[in-house]
């Protein structure tokens, strides 16, 4: 692994090894490596120490993957199966060092699919799932893309999503964190936007900076943006950070812990995201969600009314608020969607199986 995603991913299968009894290591090739998006998490999450870190930073796509590549082969000597979780350059560097070492690959999060076929993610994950001996899908719709893909139905395994046991083992953790910004509750919209295509594009970046400037006064709701470094550079660069600061009712932060950023979307009344593990997060902990994206790959939210795509549309932006803010969605269990709260606990049984 080597980005924040994936480290919160292993909480709940490090924790579901260690019950297995699997011996297991965690190599860290460090593709994210600001502390605050990184050791905090590990910290926060009690998850043991990286037994390698491979220190391989950022660069292009081509670079960090052959980079990984070529410091995998000796990291990755002595194992019999190489477990990747998502669609970073960490899990296709490490799930193609590892086939081409004759080892078996487990691809945690299998068969999720935008169908945007020159997305970095979307690349990533369709490769890693091809090349996968076990795929351990987190929902039905992954798993019916895989076989619909003509994968083996053999090595397909409907396990539930690992986040969705993170939320179900850290439910009193979150209930307790103290976000420390005195906000009530569902009194505020929690936006996050990190996409190259939202901050990388100077119009696009204007449009979800007018967006947050007017949504106090539009939509009668505070905000909280923690800015993403790259993020916020970008805003500086446009001349856009400070004008932001300075709105009434937008709460600019610094990047939070995972348990902080938990908290601050249960207790929201809405979420903005373009992250794909945000949607699905609000959904699990009963707060509607607007998608900043033109797709979701959780589309079990948007088919059971708790998640409105709207890319950065600002009519169809405005219109998603005002449908969420006003008209609670129907409720449902999100974790039917998701295994129940079971999927560590179903991957780490296979992969016993699988090292047996």
């Amino acid at each position: 692994m080597g980005t924040r995603p994936q480290v919160i991913k292993l909480a709940s299968l490090v924790k579901a090894f260690d019950a297995a009894g699997i011996d297991f290591s965690v190599i860290h090739t460090g593709q994210h490596y600001d502390f605050e998006m990184d050791q905090v998490f590990f910290d926060e999450l009690g998850l043991p120490k990286p037994e390698k870190h491979l220190g391989v930073g950022s660069g292009s796509h081509a670079y960090q993957t052959g980079t990984m590549m070529i410091k995998l082969e000796e990291a990755l000597k002595g194992s019999k199966l190489v477990v990747v979780p998502g669609d970073t350059n960490s899990a296709l560097a490490g799930a193609l060092a590892a086939v081409k070492m004759g080892l078996r690959v487990g691809h945690v999060e299998a068969g999720l699919r935008s169908h945007l076929p020159f997305m970095p993610e979307e690349i990533n994950r369709v490769l890693v799932d091809h090349m996968s001996r076990l795929l351990f899908a987190p929902t039905k719709a992954g798993m019916d893309n895989l076989l619909r893909e003509g994968v083996d139905k053999d090595i397909v395994h409907l396990t539930g999503d690992v986040m969705a046991d993170n939320i179900v083992m850290l439910k009193d953790r979150i209930e307790r964190t103290d976000t420390g910004l005195g906000l009530g509750k569902k009194t505020y919209a929690y936006v996050t936007v990190h996409r190259a295509e939202n901050v990388d594009d100077p119009g696009s970046l204007r449009t979800v900076a007018d967006m947050l400037m007017s949504f106090p006064d539009q939509h009668g709701h505070e905000v909280v943006f923690p800015v993403h470094p790259h993020t916020k550079k970008r805003l500086e660069d446009a001349k856009l950070f400070d004008k932001l600061q300075a709105t009434a009712g937008l709460h600019l932060v610094k990047p939070v812990s995972y348990l902080t950023s938990l908290k601050l979307a249960k207790d929201a009344k809405l979420v903005m995201t373009d992250s794909g593990g945000l949607q699905k997060e609000a959904f699990l902990l009963g707060t509607p969600a607007v998608t900043l994206r033109g797709v979701t790959e959780w589309v079990e939210t948007t088919e059971a009314g708790w998640n409105i795509v709207a890319g950065l549309d600002p009519i169809k932006v405005k219109s998603a608020v005002k449908v969420l803010l006003h008209n609670d969605p129907r409720p449902v269990d999100p974790l039917k969607f998701y295994g129940g709260g079971r999927a560590s606990e179903n991957i780490a049984k296979l992969v016993k199986e699988r090292l047996g």
